[in-house]
């Protein structure tokens, strides 16, 4: 085989350039696995001087029927390489993997990929490759008994990759139209307005604790007695926690009613909002 044809086959097997393939041939002395350990090698190299710069862009992507549903974050640079064909099957196929694995992250980077190779070592070469910053982001299942699981997607950027992402898990005995779509307007309405919690009693100590602490700096130099501002301060988190709770939140499609009315108005008293988990691309 000639160095030529050599260079041809590491080029289809590393996904590298020609220059990269040329120089790593030389360097094996025409020996292509030791061709491939070399790109590899340095692959990791230009890697790890890659990984000190942002990555805000990218998708995410979702997989999974209604049983099962997981969404996976994969981040890069700029939104050209979101668009790339390469990214794009590379994430298509992690994706598939993720729900595999129930978004175990540690699980997920050692899971082999269709080119026998592990997603870590795949995901070094396609930094070398593309050349820019890839990280794993966020990842998250859905799989509760007895529940149903709706998704939506915004902005897609091919079939199941998107700049948002939703899942909503829903609790019925029903099983109709009328609850599927529900359920398809429940995530895009999750989608538009981004709430905390399912309902105000469960948003996190945290983000009330930060909020409570935003309200008090606005109150503190507006002359008003205590007891005055300590009202003002209750009735401005409780209307916080209302606009940030899902079931208090004004419906999208109706904004007259909030998400607990129309639950009551779909008649179906078992209905139960179990789980929802929205995400967001760099958020």
């Amino acid at each position: 085989m000639s160095d030529l044809e050599k260079i041809k086959q590491l080029r289809q097997s590393t996904g590298a350039g020609f220059k990269d393939c040329n120089i790593a041939i030389k360097e094996s002395n025409g020996d292509i696995d030791k061709a491939i350990e070399i790109l590899r090698v340095k692959g990791i190299s230009k890697a790890s001087k890659k990984m000190s710069r942002e990555a805000k862009e990218g998708v995410v992507a979702l997989s999974g029927d209604h049983n099962k549903t997981s969404v996976i974050e994969v981040n890069c640079e700029t939104d050209f390489v979101a668009k790339n064909e390469d990214f794009i099957n590379f994430v298509k196929e992690l994706s598939e993997i993720n729900n595999s694995v129930n978004s175990d992250l540690d699980s997920l980077k050692k899971s082999i990929m269709n080119n026998k190779k592990s997603v870590e070592e795949n995901l070094v070469s396609m930094i070398a490759k593309i050349g820019e910053k890839i990280t794993l982001g966020r990842t998250k299942t859905l799989n509760h008994e007895n529940s149903k699981n709706y998704f939506y997607l915004h902005t897609i950027v091919k079939d199941n990759l998107s700049k948002i992402a939703v899942i909503a898990s829903i609790n019925t005995n029903e099983n109709s139209e009328k609850i599927d779509l529900f359920g398809k307007q429940l995530s895009m309405h999750i989608a538009a307005s981004n709430p905390l919690s399912i309902n105000p009693n469960d948003i996190k100590e945290e983000i009330l604790d930060k909020e409570l602490e935003l309200v008090k700096e606005e109150l503190k130099n507006s002359g008003k007695p205590d007891d005055i501002a300590k009202k003002i301060s209750s009735g401005k988190m409780n209307k916080f926690k209302e606009d940030n709770s899902l079931m208090t939140q004004q419906w999208v499609m109706e904004p007259k009613k909030k998400v607990k009315n129309i639950i009551d108005e779909l008649g179906f008293k078992d209905l139960r909002i179990v789980d929802f988990y929205r995400i967001k691309i760099g958020d």
